[in-house]
């Protein structure tokens, strides 16, 4: 059985171009993956369930909310922003910690050694448009 022309030439250049690698602007892309266990990783919390979680102290009291997380291109530790004080959204002080500071203990975001106080005492955090 004879093959057209247009074909079989189409055919050889399919061919030829899953030979050689494929360059993005001339550079060889490369990537580094590391193997992550997925039963390990489903044991954390969602960022859902994480964003908008009271944070309590060692009292139980509670000291802020999480109102986001943050994670920047050249850090290794995400951060959380804490709204602290305020009344239905009036007043709200936006402060960050490393996220690796709060821990869950009984299923609450636990922050320790925090009072209000010493948030409203940190840094303002205002978001980047």
């Amino acid at each position: 059985m004879e093959y057209p022309v247009p074909l079989t030439i189409a055919a050889a250049v399919l061919l030829l171009s899953l030979g050689n690698p494929a360059y993005a602007q001339g550079t060889p892309q490369t990537i580094s993956m590391t193997k992550v266990d997925p039963a390990s990783v489903a044991t954390g919390y969602r960022t859902s369930r994480v964003v908008g979680s009271p944070v309590v102290n060692e009292a139980n009291e509670t000291v802020g909310t999480i109102d986001d997380l943050i994670v920047t291109g050249n850090e290794v530790v995400p951060y959380a922003v804490l709204s602290v004080g305020g009344f239905l959204g009036m007043g709200t002080r936006y402060v960050v910690v490393p996220f690796n500071a709060i821990s869950v203990v009984d299923k609450h975001m636990m922050l320790r050694g925090a009072t209000k106080d010493s948030l409203k005492a940190l840094p303002e955090f205002t978001y980047a448009s």
